[in-house]
C-alpha cells in the first residue's frame, strides 16, 4: 500500500506545480467543459435508457480520447521505476492509484453520480467507484494495446483504421441521432460494461460482481502490457538510397520514412479510415450525397496528421541545416503528394462514380485545390508553428507519444484543418457557379499554394534553422532578437483562445460545408443553418459564416502578433548551433 500512496502523492505534487500558466489555463478550460458534460449526464438520470447511452459515450471517450490525444496522461511513467525492481502487478496498482488523481477522473465521478438518482443509493456508491475504475483501466489498457500494436506495421494500420472509423462516427453523430430518433436507444447498450453500474442500482446484483471481475482482468492485462513498453522492434535491412539530385534524395528518404515509420503508417490509416467513415456514415439513413467527398476529407485529415512534419524528425534536423541547398522542403512536398495523392484520387473517382447525380466538377475542383494547399501548408506550418517532438529512437515506451505538448499538437491540427479547407474555397465556389471551370481554377490555386507556401517554408528554414533545432533540442522556444510577443491580459487571452478554438465552427461546417449542401440541393439538413434559409439568403448566410470564421482567426492572430518586431537579415544555414 505504501507504493500506491507514494505514487499518488507524486502525481499530486507534479500536478500542483505543473498546472500553471498555459497548461493551467488548458486544464481549467477542460475542467469547465467536462463539468458541463457531467451536468448534462446528471440531467439524464431520470431517463435510464438515455443515461445508459450517455455512460457508453463516456466509456468511449475514456478509450479513444487518450489514444487520439497522443497516449493519454503520462505524468508518471512506468520507465521511471524500471531500476527499482518493483513487481509489475504492484507497479500497475500504484500507477492505477495515481491515475485517479487528476481532473478527468473527478469530472467522470461527478457524471457517475447520476447512479445515486437512478436507483438504490446504497448500491450506487460502490457502483460509482467500480465504474470509474473500469473507465480508467480501460483507458490504460487501450493505450497499451495500441502502443504494442504500433510495433508492427499490421498493428499500426489496424489500430489507425479502427480509431479513424470511431472518430468519424462521432463526427457524424447526427446520423445516429436520426436513427435513434426512429428506433430509440438500442437495447445492446444495456449489456455494455458502461451500463453495469446502472443495472446494479436497478436491482441486477450480478452487475457489481461482473464489474469487479472485469476490473481485475483489466488490471492483470495492464500489468502484463507494462512489461512490453521497453521492447524495441528492429527493422530489416534495406538497400541504400540512390538519387541524382538533392530533391530526389529528400523524396526517396521521405518515401522510405512513410513506409517504415509506424507512427506515420498509423496516421495515414487513420486519415483514410476517417475520410471513408465520415463520407459513408449517411448511407445508414439512405443518403449517398457525401460519398464523393471522401477523397477531399481524407486530404484535409492527412494534412492535419502531418502538420508537425519537421518535428517528427527530432534533432535529426541538424542534417538538413548542415547541407546547404538540400532542397528539403520541395522534396518533402513531392513525397507528401506521392503518398497522399493517388489514394485521394482513387477514393474520389471510385466513390463519385457510385453516387447518383455525382457533382464531378465540384469534387474534382476541391480535390486538386486541397492537394496543392495541403502540400504547401504542411511544411509551412511545421516550421512556423513547430511543436517540439520526441526523437523517433526515444519513442519505445509509448509510440503514440510523439510530443509532450498534447495541447500544442491538437491546436496545430485544428489550425491545419481550417487553413487547408480555406484553400479549396475559390475552386469550390467557381465550380458551384461555373461548373467545369472550377477544375482549372483548382489546379491554379493548388499550384500557387504549393509553390508559394513552399517558398515561404524554405525561406523560414534558412533564416531560422538554428532556432528550430534549438526548439527541438530543448523543447522550449528560444529567445529571438525579433522582438517579444505582446503580454496579453486575461480577457485578451480568453478572446484569443475562444477565437482559435471555435473559429473552425462557422468557417468549415456552417460556412464551407453548408455552401456545398446548398449547391447540391440538400436543404433543411441537420444543423447547417444556411440550408434552412429562404432561396435568396442561403449563399449569403454561408458566406457570412465563412467571413465570421476568418474574422475570428484574424482577431486571434492580431492579438498575439509580435510587437516592435525588427526585421533581421536572412542568414544562410550555419553549423554554429549544431
Amino acid at each position: 500500500m505504501a507504493v500506491e500512496l507514494t505514487m499518488a502523492q507524486m502525481k499530486l505534487a507534479i500536478l500542483r506545480h505543473a498546472f500553471r500558466g498555459k497548461r493551467g489555463q488548458t486544464a481549467a478550460t477542460g475542467a469547465v467543459l467536462g463539468a458541463v458534460l457531467a451536468g448534462g449526464t446528471l440531467y439524464l438520470s431520470g431517463r435510464p435508457e438515455l443515461l445508459a447511452a450517455a455512460y457508453a459515450v463516456w466509456m468511449l471517450g475514456w478509450m479513444l480520447g487518450p489514444v487520439f490525444m497522443g497516449g493519454g496522461d503520462e505524468t508518471i511513467r512506468p520507465e521511471y521505476f524500471a531500476l527499482l525492481g518493483i513487481d509489475r502487478r504492484c507497479l500497475a496498482t500504484g500507477l492505477l492509484t495515481a491515475a485517479f488523481v487528476g481532473v478527468a477522473p473527478l469530472v467522470s465521478l461527478v457524471a457517475l453520480a447520476g447512479l445515486l438518482f437512478a436507483g438504490n443509493p446504497l448500491v450506487a456508491v460502490p457502483a460509482m467507484l467500480l465504474q470509474l475504475a473500469m473507465f480508467v483501466l480501460l483507458s490504460k489498457v487501450s493505450v497499451a494495446v495500441v502502443g504494442v500494436a504500433l510495433r508492427s506495421r499490421l498493428g499500426a494500420v489496424g489500430s489507425g483504421a479502427l480509431n479513424g472509423l470511431i472518430i468519424a462516427a462521432l463526427g457524424q453523430c447526427w446520423v445516429f441521432f436520426a436513427l435513434f430518433g426512429e428506433t430509440g436507444v438500442p437495447s445492446a447498450v444495456w449489456y455494455l460494461p458502461s451500463s453495469w453500474g446502472l443495472l446494479a442500482v436497478r436491482g441486477s446484483w450480478w452487475a457489481l460482481g461482473a464489474l469487479l471481475a472485469l476490473n481485475l482482468v483489466l488490471l492483470a492485462a495492464w500489468a502484463a502490457l507494462l512489461g512490453k513498453r521497453a521492447t524495441r522492434v528492429s527493422g530489416r535491412g534495406r538497400r541504400p538510397i540512390t538519387a541524382a539530385t538533392p530533391n530526389t534524395a529528400v523524396l526517396a528518404k521521405e518515401l522510405r520514412t512513410w513506409s517504415r515509420d509506424l507512427v506515420r503508417n498509423h496516421q495515414l490509416a487513420f486519415a483514410l479510415a476517417y475520410g471513408l467513415g465520415f463520407a459513408a456514415s449517411p448511407l445508414l439513413i439512405g443518403w449517398d450525397g457525401m460519398l464523393p467527398y471522401a477523397g477531399p476529407i481524407f486530404v484535409v485529415m492527412a494534412a492535419a496528421m502531418a502538420a508537425n512534419l519537421y518535428a517528427t524528425d527530432g534533432t535529426a534536423l541538424w542534417l538538413t541545416l548542415m547541407t546547404p541547398g538540400a532542397g528539403d522542403v520541395r522534396g518533402r512536398q513531392l513525397a507528401w503528394l506521392a503518398v497522399q495523392g493517388p489514394i485521394a484520387l482513387v477514393l474520389t473517382v471510385a466513390l463519385t462514380a457510385l453516387t447518383t447525380d455525382a457533382p464531378w466538377p465540384l469534387v474534382l475542383s476541391l480535390l486538386v485545390s486541397l492537394l496543392g494547399g495541403a502540400a504547401g501548408l504542411v511544411p509551412l506550418l511545421s516550421v512556423y508553428a513547430m511543436v517540439p517532438g520526441t526523437d523517433p529512437h526515444r519513442r519505445a515506451g509509448n509510440p503514440l507519444r510523439t510530443s509532450e505538448d498534447d495541447g500544442g499538437l491538437t491546436g496545430l491540427a485544428y489550425l491545419t484543418l481550417a487553413l487547408v479547407a480555406v484553400t479549396g474555397v475559390p475552386a469550390a465556389l467557381t465550380a458551384i457557379w461555373l461548373g467545369w471551370t472550377g477544375v482549372p481554377v483548382g489546379v491554379l490555386t493548388g499550384a500557387l499554394c504549393a509553390w508559394g507556401f513552399g517558398a515561404l517554408a524554405e525561406r523560414r528554414l534558412r533564416s531560422h534553422g538554428p532556432e528550430l533545432l534549438e526548439t527541438m533540442r530543448t523543447g522550449r522556444k528560444p529567445q529571438t532578437r525579433r522582438g517579444s510577443r505582446t503580454q496579453l491580459s486575461g480577457p485578451q487571452k480568453a478572446i484569443a483562445g475562444w477565437c482559435f478554438g471555435l473559429g473552425a465552427v462557422p468557417l468549415v461546417p456552417q460556412g464551407i460545408v453548408a455552401a456545398v449542401f446548398v449547391a447540391d440541393g440538400n436543404l433543411r439538413h441537420s444543423w447547417f443553418l444556411a440550408t434552412y434559409m429562404p432561396a435568396g439568403w442561403r449563399y449569403p448566410v454561408a458566406a457570412a459564416f465563412i467571413a465570421l470564421g476568418l474574422t475570428m482567426y484574424g482577431t486571434a492572430l492580431w492579438l498575439i502578433r509580435p510587437k516592435g518586431a525588427k526585421q533581421q537579415p536572412e542568414r544562410p544555414y550555419s553549423s554554429a548551433a549544431c
